[in-house]
């Protein structure tokens, strides 16, 4: 029963996603972040995505517009777990 365990714990962390920031061209990126479980809340993995964003767009010296965020919805069961997506522009602030 240890082993089971054991090896579901490693089988679940070795399932969260994190895609990076990826360039999409004209200074608009694209990143991701997944959680390994169900149980984690939908905020944290926001803000780990928009701190990459702002990390991304500061070293252009320019701040992030969002263009588009895409969530997944509840029940987070069978797979479907928490996920976020955010398109954003590197832009000049005015």
């Amino acid at each position: 029963m240890k082993y089971l365990i054991l090896s579901l714990v490693i089988l679940m962390a070795g399932c969260a996603q994190n895609s990076g920031i990826i360039p999409m061209g004209g200074d608009t990126y694209m990143v991701s972040r997944q959680a390994a479980t169900g149980f984690s809340g939908m905020g944290t993995l926001k803000a780990e995505a928009m701190k990459e964003a702002y990390a991304q767009c500061q070293k252009s010296q320019k701040i992030v517009k969002v263009i588009e965020t895409i969530d997944a919805k509840p029940p987070y069961i069978f797979g479907n777990f928490p996920k976020t997506e955010i398109r954003f522009k590197c832009v000049k602030e005015s």
